[in-house]
């Protein structure tokens, strides 16, 4: 995640620094809980939680659980993780649902903050979820803001309530409108359309005053919400705090929810709030597309801070976006080799619906590493390919060993890329067919570029050896007979020499004529 990839970084050269060390002194360890302290305030963590966090780590490094283990340097890592996890909420904390539908969620916040974007991402997740959320616009102050509003409900598939236009001019301080009505009358019409969500857009301000707390209290009190989310911008920094309380005296919001993740900022809010408000983080939007957004599980953000990857989330976006008995085909289909660009082109468009792949690749263990290789990924090179693969005819795309030199040219043309790209995406679909064949009939692929992987592959190369010994002379187990066949050799050796008067020459075979005089000297010799 963008926003922790400083701090993220510091914290893992910190204990890269540990990893040397047979057993920590109290020396090593005030070294680490020294630079750990300089990356969270660097990161805009207030200061009273950085004190707290980095005290509870020293006296657990220098505890006998550190001093016991096997390797000194993991055991603080996992100290760290779970302080990290302590002061972001402990365990996931879900919507808490009325008894009686609908449920009432109002968001509060300061402008700029993104609670109307959220509007609309929240809607669209309690959709995929299996509910009916209605968005009611209540914020008449902002210029447009209604308008937004009904955009975002449209995109999300989401009803919106809008009796008011709201403000359609330039910003004023004024009141516009009366919001609290709006709101009771949403309320009402989510009851009599049976929708069981009702998701309240509440105005904000550049700044906390006496107004927007006076609005924002007045419509809690009218509508009596189940749940009330302050909806803060991560990038806010120090004044995260500031803010929180003063909303939480005015509101008494009961969850957080972090906007503008994916930013470049230090992300010292998401560190704070929790610990300095006692109220627990729900939700975090991690990019501008509605998708964006997902629940907030303190044990998987601890460990992405700590480039130990969150498997759990990318799993979740992968059964979300692959559809189980497309893949079932799919598995079918390169068993058979009946693998066709067509379903290439099938799973790239799966891949892309599962979300950024950046994001996806980032979620990976170690890939804190590989943050510039990451950074310079393009991820339009998929629309390329998809762009490829559109040009091509059915037939193409069913057998790419038609594609001659005339047709790539044309495919080139056709997709606005070079003939060179069609020649390298052509290239990989065969390896990569090869590839998938190989494993869905139980055996390991040869990567290209590299060898065959040790202990699995390379059975050919075993059968080349056992015919070459094939060639030459076996030899036996026996010591007795090995020594036998030795003595075999150096006789045949000199034999074959030929005797060492003849000058080396070979000896000839002996006539006919010869072995029948010999014959008959025996035949007299015994008589």
């Amino acid at each position: 995640m963008a926003t922790f990839g400083n701090l993220s970084q510091r914290l893992t050269d910190t204990f890269k620094n540990l990893r040397t060390k047979g057993k920590l002194s109290a020396s090593d360890v005030d070294g680490t809980v020294r630079e750990i302290r300089r990356a969270l305030l660097e990161a805009d963590v207030a200061l009273d939680v950085v004190k707290s966090f980095t005290q509870k780590i020293r006296e657990r490094a220098l505890s006998d659980e550190v001093n016991r283990a096997l390797n000194p340097a993991q055991q603080v890592v996992q100290i760290v993780n779970e302080e990290l996890i302590e002061i972001l909420g402990g365990e996931q904390r879900r919507l808490q649902f009325a008894k009686n539908p609908p449920t009432i969620i109002m968001l509060a916040g300061l402008q700029g903050a993104g609670k109307t974007t959220l509007a609309g991402k929240l809607a669209k997740w309690l959709k995929g979820q299996g509910h009916q959320p209605l968005l009611v616009a209540c914020d008449l102050q902002r210029p447009n803001a209604v308008t937004q509003l009904k955009v975002v409900g449209e995109q999300a598939g989401a009803a919106v309530y809008a009796p008011h236009p709201g403000n359609t001019g330039v910003e004023t301080d004024e009141i516009v409108g009366n919001p609290v009505k709006v709101a009771k009358e949403g309320v009402e019409e989510a009851k009599r359309k049976q929708h069981d969500f009702v998701i309240i857009d509440t105005a904000g301000r550049l700044g906390v005053d006496e107004v927007l707390m006076q609005q924002a209290g007045d419509i809690r009190r009218a509508t009596n919400p189940d749940e009330v989310l302050f909806v803060i911008d991560a990038m806010i920094g120090q004044d995260a705090v500031t803010t929180a309380n003063a909303f939480q005296e005015g509101v008494d919001f009961t969850g957080v929810v972090l906007t503008k993740l994916d930013g470049d900022a230090r992300g010292g809010a998401a560190l704070s709030i929790r610990q300095m408000t006692g109220r627990p983080i729900l939700f975090a939007s991690t990019g501008e597309g509605l998708d964006d957004f997902e629940q907030f599980h303190p044990d998987r953000m601890a460990s992405r801070i700590l480039d130990l990857g969150d498997i759990l989330t990318l799993i979740e976006q992968a059964q979300h976006a692959f559809d189980e008995d497309e893949a079932r085909k799919m598995a079918e289909k390169i068993q058979k080799d009946q693998f066709t660009l067509d379903d290439f082109l099938g799973q790239l468009q799966q891949l892309r619906g599962a979300g950024s792949l950046k994001k996806m690749v980032g979620m990976l263990p170690g890939m804190g590493k590989m943050k510039d290789q990451l950074d310079n990924f393009d991820e339009r090179e998929i629309v390329h390919t998809e762009a490829i693969i559109q040009s091509m005819t059915k037939a193409e795309r069913d057998n790419p060993k038609l594609l001659n030199g005339s047709r790539r040219l044309r495919i080139a043309k056709g997709s606005g890329r070079t003939v060179t790209e069609v020649n390298q995406l052509v290239q990989r679909f065969e390896q990569a067919a090869k590839m998938m064949k190989t494993v869905a009939k139980g055996g390991v692929p040869q990567i290209p570029g590299m060898g065959p992987v040790p202990g699995m592959g390379g059975m050919g190369g075993r059968k080349k050896q056992q015919k070459g010994k094939k060639k030459g002379a076996s030899r036996s187990g026996n010591p007795a007979k090995r020594a036998q066949e030795a003595t075999q050799k150096q006789t045949g050796a000199v034999s074959s020499s030929g005797s060492s008067f003849g000058g080396g020459q070979a000896a000839q075979a002996p006539k006919q004529s010869d072995l029948d005089d010999i014959q008959q000297m025996l035949k007299g010799a015994k008589r």
